[in-house]
């Protein structure tokens, strides 16, 4: 995929602070998100068994049922829906490349209206356009008509294999909890042990994102408690 659009004539490569800024971004908030369904599922249901059963053998052992569980689904959802849309933009860049072929006036006419817009005069837009497309068309066609990079390229094993971990680093908490605390202290410990964890769970992913922290603490805090 990655031969159908160089990164050479783009300015900046991978390896600038920029597109490491944004690759490290994009996987924390998918890690934050991962770790708080993680916490929450599995939280839900170890005060569900714990308050139908007396016995902390059965509690540990569905908590445990659900991380095995919760991260195999996740894995498996998280890599069918990268994997679509991989193929979503294999074919996208297939049918563009022909158009490349056939109509390069028009994609040079596509590109230079998109710096336009951007606010560059017509001349200017239609030189830049001249000189991404004569250096590396399929690139620079691929990253201003489609949007599409190698910096935002999906990787299905990458994606899959972080929403697991994610997914099992949360849900391993509240389980955590309910190993160690006596089991009459059991549902009020998840709880409470659940709810600081997605508090700093939404503290990082807004402080990521560069939103309000304390909204999105409170936020966060507040559905899990709901859904607890």
């Amino acid at each position: 995929m990655i031969a159908l659009y160089s990164t050479e004539a783009h300015p900046m490569d991978d390896s600038t602070p920029e597109h490491q800024g944004l690759r490290r971004m994009g996987w924390l908030r998918a890690a934050v998100l991962g770790a708080n369904d993680g916490i929450v599922s599995t939280a839900c249901l170890l005060l569900g068994m714990a308050a139908a059963t007396t016995g902390r053998d059965h509690v540990l052992l569905a908590g445990f049922a659900s991380l095995v569980a919760g991260a195999a689904s996740m894995a498996a959802g998280e890599y069918v829906s990268v994997s679509s849309q991989a193929d979503s933009e294999r074919a996208d860049l297939a049918r563009e490349q022909r158009r490349l072929a056939t109509q390069p006036h028009a994609a040079h006419e596509e590109i230079a209206r998109s710096y336009e817009e951007r606010g560059l005069s017509k001349p200017l837009a239609q030189q830049v356009a001249a000189q991404l497309l004569a250096k590396d068309p399929q690139g620079a066609y691929a990253r201003e008509a489609l949007g599409i990079s190698a910096v935002t390229e999906p990787h299905p094993f990458q994606a899959a294999l972080a929403s697991a971990l994610a997914y099992s680093s949360g849900a391993a908490l509240p389980l955590a909890v309910a190993a160690v605390v006596p089991h009459a202290a059991l549902m009020p410990a998840v709880a409470a042990g659940s709810l600081a964890a997605l508090a700093v769970l939404g503290a990082l992913g807004a402080a990521t994102g560069g939103a309000p922290v304390l909204r999105a603490t409170v936020r966060v805090s507040f559905w899990g408690a709901l859904a607890m």
